[in-house]
């Protein structure tokens, strides 16, 4: 597994062409990294352009980061791919008060920070592992997509019980 340090760009040639000036790369880890202590994902491929303004470097980007999930319905987990958009202002130099993305002296970017924020708001949001997941049985808990519900079917709730006798024509 990778450090983060793949996420850390040396923007000094940047910073020294002036407000302007940008720089278009690419990355493709296809190997995992350890983006921080508590993600990490298994590829990281996607464009980045650096903007020098008298700011800073802003970074815009669309990333695609395989991440290993869990399924909101059944609760396996499964291999995921997030599309990131980025644009991002990184201040140069260090602003004087709250900033939490800057250069600092050694003119180095840290995208980990960021990328860690956007992948974890992404994952908090519903993810399936399939659109057709059945999810887990409400009695039994047995998974849908994989087990036999071994629960008795024609249970009823109690407090639904009278409306059922009104369906059944036998009573």
């Amino acid at each position: 597994m990778l450090s983060n340090r793949v996420l850390k760009i040396n923007v000094g040639f940047l910073l020294s062409d002036g407000p302007g000036n940008n720089h278009d790369s690419r990355f493709d880890i296809p190997d995992p990294v350890r983006v921080a202590d508590d993600l990490n994902v298994n590829y990281i491929h996607g464009d980045i352009r650096l903007s020098r303004s008298k700011e800073g470097i802003l970074v815009q980007a669309e990333l695609h980061v395989g991440v290993r999930n869990q399924c909101s319905r059944c609760l396996e987990e499964f291999d995921q791919d997030l599309t990131i958009n980025i644009e991002e202002l990184y201040a140069y130099p260090r602003p004087i008060g709250a900033s939490e993305f800057w250069i600092g002296q050694d003119t180095v970017l840290d995208l980990g920070p960021l990328v860690r924020a956007e992948a974890l708001i992404q994952m908090s949001a519903k993810s399936l592992c399939s659109p057709g997941c059945k999810g887990l049985c409400p009695e039994c808990g047995a998974n849908r997509n994989t087990d036999a519900c071994r629960c008795d079917v024609d249970r009823i709730d109690p407090r639904l019980a009278k409306l059922k006798e009104l369906l059944d024509p036998n009573e």
